[in-house]
């Protein structure tokens, strides 16, 4: 039985890393999750099947259990009889529904998808299918925000569990991004381009929108830099500061000029001097799951496995990324193995399940977690075989249930900094 890391809580804990020694194992919707004992974390299992992660007396994030929130007749179906509704279900909408399924989710979920991929392909593929009414979106919220944004107007976007969303994406607040530009511009007369990352709300794309920016992905965000640096003499860079950050080294940027605004802090946690010094300022924020690999891991998986070659997803500290052999999106990731070479050796840091997908895809290479205790999304994994199949057997008797509807002004200015974006790649 596999253990897995908790991560993509609702807040991750600073201190989370360590030494990859377990605290314990507790078990969530039949799986095992195993906690390190440098959270020096316990887990409590509350009667409505929540699990509340604790560092001392302070509550660091909880999973919870979304099946108590369907009908009862989903949650007690077997999963061969889940994998025949939900068929039967997509037979009947013919057409009219096309599933999307992102590379992070769950086996169960993914195989019943018509396009696997990341947010932004997957966004663009349901908007070229003109026939289908619904787009069924097995993802997070972010990215159901986004195939609304690029969606034609008879097209209705689905979440199939509203809870799914991400921690990244949350920890960019409008008001606090308007308060932090405000702020920058108080202080510095320099021309400031803003650059958003697609794991953003809708609300963030929007105001890159209206400011003359551009949202980006971990495989343009080069391109994206590169262009607003061609329109301004310094970037703010939202919401993940590790792509950021590894963006800017790679295209020369020494790690003394970029600064990180702390949202939570006066002034972003920065002297104004800093403020004027600095090509780029780069949001205080993360990816949960890949932001718990660290370069240890890297010594350890080289010393367990020689010649192993390690790939580490952009999102990843800096530090894990400069002692990767590559680094790269997950389409790059998925590329890389695949036209390996039978017999080659490979540890990816991103999330567990596509790495597990990879392993059984390509049975003849050796594909593994950096980490060997793999860190599970479980914001993705909240979207279920039991959501999906409620979900579309909802639609075949005309009931639209979780539908993703991005306000009309911010829809138009987050198409403008897609569409930006688009432009320059």
């Amino acid at each position: 039985m596999t253990s897995f890391c908790v991560a993509a809580l609702d807040r991750a804990p600073k201190t989370a890393g360590g030494d990859g020694a377990t605290a314990g194992v507790v078990t969530v919707m039949g799986r095992p999750w195993r906690l390190r004992s440098s959270w020096r974390a316990h887990a409590e299992q509350a009667r409505n099947d929540r699990i509340i992660l604790r560092m001392g007396d302070v509550s660091m994030g909880t999973i919870t259990s979304t099946l108590n929130y369907l009908p009862d007749r989903y949650v007690e179906l077997s999963d061969a009889e889940l994998d025949e509704r939900i068929q039967q279900a997509k037979a009947k909408l013919g057409s009219r529904v096309v599933i999307l399924g992102h590379h992070y989710q769950r086996d169960e979920v993914v195989k019943f998808a018509d396009f696997r991929g990341d947010s932004l392909k997957l966004s663009r593929l349901a908007a070229s299918r003109k026939e289908a009414e619904y787009i069924v979106f097995c993802g997070v919220h972010f990215m159901a925000e986004s195939a609304d944004i690029l969606r034609d107007e008879h097209q209705l976007v689905v979440l199939p569990d509203l809870n799914a969303g991400c921690s990244m994406a949350d920890m960019a607040d409008g008001d606090q991004v308007e308060v932090c530009w405000e702020e920058i511009a108080g202080v510095s007369d320099s021309t400031v381009v803003p650059v958003t990352y697609i794991n953003s709300t809708a609300v963030i794309k929007a105001f890159v929108g209206r400011n003359g920016g551009a949202v980006c992905t971990s495989s343009n965000a080069q391109k994206v830099m590169a262009w607003a640096f061609s329109r301004g003499e310094k970037g703010l860079f939202i919401p993940d500061e590790h792509l950021g950050r590894n963006t800017g080294y790679r295209m020369g940027i020494p790690l003394d000029e970029m600064v990180v605004w702390d949202p939570h802090q006066e002034m972003g946690g920065l002297s104004e001097e800093a403020i004027r010094r600095a090509r780029v300022i780069l949001w205080k924020g993360n990816c949960s799951v890949h932001q718990r690999f660290l370069p240890q891991h890297v010594k350890k998986v080289r010393e367990n496995h020689p010649g192993i070659r390690v790939i580490a997803h952009p999102e990843c500290r800096w530090d894990v990324c400069q002692l990767a052999d590559d680094v790269g999106s997950t389409e790059f990731i998925i590329k890389r193995v695949t036209e390996g070479s039978p017999g080659s050796q490979w540890a990816i840091g991103t999330e567990i399940h596509l790495v597990k997908r990879l392993a059984k895809e390509n049975p003849d290479r050796t594909v593994i977690s950096l980490d060997d205790c793999g860190c599970l999304c479980s914001t993705m994994y909240r979207i279920s075989p039991q959501h999906l199949c409620w979900t579309l057997e909802s639609l075949v008797e005309g009931q639209v249930v979780n539908r993703v509807r991005v306000e009309d002004e911010t829809r138009r200015w987050a198409r403008v900094a897609l569409d930006r974006m688009l432009e320059i790649v």
